[in-house]
């Protein structure tokens, strides 16, 4: 009898994790529609702090991410993320999606691959 409660309790723990993080990525895909990436944000690390056990997440969720650093014109920052979708997770759908994303940033202008950065040290006035 007790270990029947105590795999009950265990099941039902693992079912409300579950639900939390569907139930903030559901959030984060309306917070999309409306154009709030910052809402986008901040549901996004709720679903990261409730699914480190469930890595096969992390790949829809880098994808969100990248889509609302576009919004935000911070393309560098977007193809990076898509650039670690590639990396950790080739064979995925959402690698499939971030290398179609790569592209169309680098159409548009915004993203050159295999560039890399050019650092210009700002020059100083002196104060008088």
């Amino acid at each position: 009898m007790r270990a029947l409660i105590v795999l009950a309790l265990a099941t039902s723990v693992v079912g409300c994790t579950r639900w939390s993080m569907d139930h903030h990525l559901n959030n984060a895909y309306r917070a999309y529609d409306r154009g709030n990436c910052e809402k986008v944000m901040l549901e996004l690390s709720q679903v990261e702090r409730t699914s480190r056990a469930r890595p096969f997440i992390q790949p829809e969720v880098s994808l969100l991410r990248g889509q609302c650093l576009e919004r935000q014109k911070l393309f560098v920052d977007a193809a990076q993320t898509y650039q670690f979708i590639l990396q950790r997770y080739p064979q995925s759908e959402y690698a499939f999606r971030a290398r179609a994303r790569l592209q169309t940033l680098e159409q548009l202008g915004h993203y050159r691959s295999g560039e890399a950065a050019i650092a210009r040290p700002a020059t100083t006035t002196p104060w008088r």
